[in-house]
């Protein structure tokens, strides 16, 4: 069965809950959107089932940013993701995506319950987009210059984490 992962922003004004098969939080994106949304070094985005996401307080504290991509370019577009956030602290809850219904990704950061489980080793993405002051993680790491070859749930599942 999967796990409950229960989860809160900084304030306490939103409170959810969410099923997840891929719990464990072993990988970092450096681009500049986790960057800028999630902090200095970047976010850390667990897997979840979409309809199993329960908010149990703060519904109305939850606003939505999508992304600009390639700001300032001629390809500028926004990005269908949708980041939850909550509008009274800021602190990023969770990503949804149209294109895959029935993903979820919580940020590693919100979620309270229960302790997530350290990864031997730290797979970090978007080295291309990462400034040079941006220091990576102590410990063991694979690193990519966009992406690694491993979607959240074929990491989880070659390294048997995945919860059924």
């Amino acid at each position: 069965m999967p796990i409950k992962l229960e989860g809160s922003c900084h304030c306490g004004a939103v409170r959810f809950n969410v099923l997840s098969s891929t719990p464990v939080p072993y990988q970092l994106c450096v681009c500049s959107i986790c960057r800028k949304v999630g902090g200095v070094g970047g976010s850390v985005n667990l897997g979840a089932h979409a309809k199993t996401l329960n908010i149990t307080q703060g519904k109305g504290h939850i606003g939505v940013y999508k992304a600009v991509l390639d700001r300032d370019t001629p390809d500028e577009s926004v990005a269908s993701s949708e980041r939850n956030f909550c509008t009274k602290c800021s602190a990023m809850l969770w990503l949804y995506d149209e294109n895959w219904p029935d993903l979820l990704h919580p940020f590693a950061s919100a979620i309270d319950k229960p302790e997530l489980k350290v990864p031997e080793e730290m797979v970090i993405v978007k080295l291309d987009s990462k400034p040079r002051y941006v220091r990576l993680p102590e410990g063991p790491k694979q690193t990519y210059e966009h992406y690694g070859p491993d979607s959240i749930e074929e990491w989880h599942k070659k390294h048997g984490e995945y919860v059924e």
